[in-house]
């Protein structure tokens, strides 16, 4: 017998269905979508060693939903040789490099300690019995017991890691007084966190750029924009994990891939992907003539239609609803930066037609008018001054706080005030 929900109740899916011998329902509840570790001759440092030998790496993550169970995802997709986890645990942490000892889980692999990441690929843990609130905060310690070459990471985590000496997995408080710790804001091999969650739950993913990314967000406060609409959705059961990369661009590759490359990874692949938030173009607008890409040419609208146009077709086939974002004002952006020339007319020019477009189309199955909710109203082509970081391009944490709270949480499968129908089938 199933039981299917026509779901018109407060915080439920639009529609579900509910098997009475379910099978665990695992959702993407965290993410940090993996990028190639680029030489010392860009623009930005790494912020990570060359290799790792004899290691410890804590990372803290807040993920969206809670669960009594979970697991982690470790990659090593731009790896050339095989990566050795020599030992891996998870904990409540109470600080960035301090966790409630009581709380310290052993991962495993396929029921063992050590594991092998082959290149090119990534590793899913066993189910780990750690209770995790929605909205909670979870350490994960990776040893690495052998030379690794960091070749796979993500970039910019606005969170404060750590890289100490010896195995200290299963150290309540790292010793980071040692001359050889180091703290990072990067975030080595750690891709992704899924809970084991209720039968409804479902997940969203925000495929962005730097402004979703959070590039200029408060350090260690969780506040990006997903974070903020991480927080509305969590009592409707509904996760929200975030693939933004900084640098990240629609057609091109730059400091990631580009979009329909990372696509099937980073969202379709996802467990419980029921909707994706798609806010790319502002770097395949505006990276052209700059130092990141001095000699590249600006793609024309026909040309960054047809990304967008393709990315909604293949989201589509696999069921998943696609939600596009207008790109917001960036009138003089970066200014004293090496890139003080992200901003021109023309490019601005360019960005308002994608606008348009994205609005008025249909392509999208809902859209949200980000450019609307940060634009001055007296300036339009620039980021109003209550939501601005100071860089004219990202947006505060009050900025981001309002882009998260003009999401229409209908567009997610939120309805408000309805009526649960339950049709059993016998």
């Amino acid at each position: 017998m199933a039981i299917l929900s026509l779901a018109f109740t407060t915080g439920a899916p639009l529609f579900t269905t509910h098997a009475l011998a379910a099978t665990p329902n695992w959702v993407a509840t965290w993410e940090a979508s993996p990028q190639s570790v680029w030489g010392s001759d860009f623009l930005f440092p790494t912020n990570v060693p060359a290799v790792l030998h004899n290691q410890t790496i804590r990372q803290v993550s807040q993920v969206s939903l809670g669960g009594q169970r979970m697991r982690i995802v470790l990659s090593n997709v731009y790896g050339e040789q095989s990566l050795t986890v020599g030992k891996a645990t998870v904990a409540l942490p109470k600080t960035s490099d301090t966790v409630v000892a009581d709380s310290l889980r052993s991962v495993t692999f396929g029921g063992r300690d050590t594991a092998t990441i082959l290149p090119g690929a990534s590793l899913v843990s066993d189910p780990i019995a750690l209770s995790i609130p929605a909205l909670g905060k979870v350490a994960v310690s990776l040893y690495l017991p052998e030379e690794t070459p960091l070749t796979t990471f993500h970039w910019d985590g606005r969170q404060t890691s750590w890289i100490v000496s010896g195995d200290q997995t299963m150290t309540p408080e790292l010793k980071t007084g040692q001359k050889s710790a180091q703290s990072t804001t990067a975030r080595p091999l750690l891709s992704g966190i899924q809970v084991e969650a209720v039968e409804t739950a479902h997940t969203v993913v925000v495929l962005g750029d730097s402004i979703t990314d959070g590039a200029t967000a408060s350090l260690d406060k969780n506040n990006r924009w997903p974070d903020y609409l991480a927080a509305r959705l969590a009592p409707h059961k509904i996760a929200v994990v975030n693939a933004g990369i900084s640098g990240g661009r629609l057609l091109s590759d730059g400091m990631g891939v580009n979009a329909l490359a990372r696509l099937e990874r980073d969202v379709l692949a996802q467990p419980g992907v029921q909707s994706v938030i798609v806010m790319l173009g502002i770097n395949d607008i505006a990276w052209p003539g700059t130092a990141f890409a001095p000699t590249s040419s600006r793609p024309t609208l026909e040309e960054m239609t047809a990304g967008y146009r393709q990315l909604v077709e293949q989201a589509h086939s696999r069921g998943v609803r696609v939600i596009g974002t207008t790109l917001t004002p960036f009138e003089g952006a970066l200014p004293g930066t090496p890139l003080s020339d992200y901003y021109h007319p023309d490019k601005d020019a360019l960005r308002q037609q994608v606008n348009d477009w994205v609005r008025n189309s249909g392509v999208f199955d809902d859209v949200i008018d980000f450019d609307a909710v940060l634009r001055d109203s007296e300036h339009p082509t620039r980021i109003a001054a209550p939501f601005d970081s100071g860089d004219r391009l990202h947006p505060s944490d009050n900025g981001n706080n309002a882009m998260a709270t003009a999401v229409d949480l209908k567009m997610l499968g939120v309805l408000p005030n309805a009526i649960l129908i339950n049709l059993q089938e016998r």
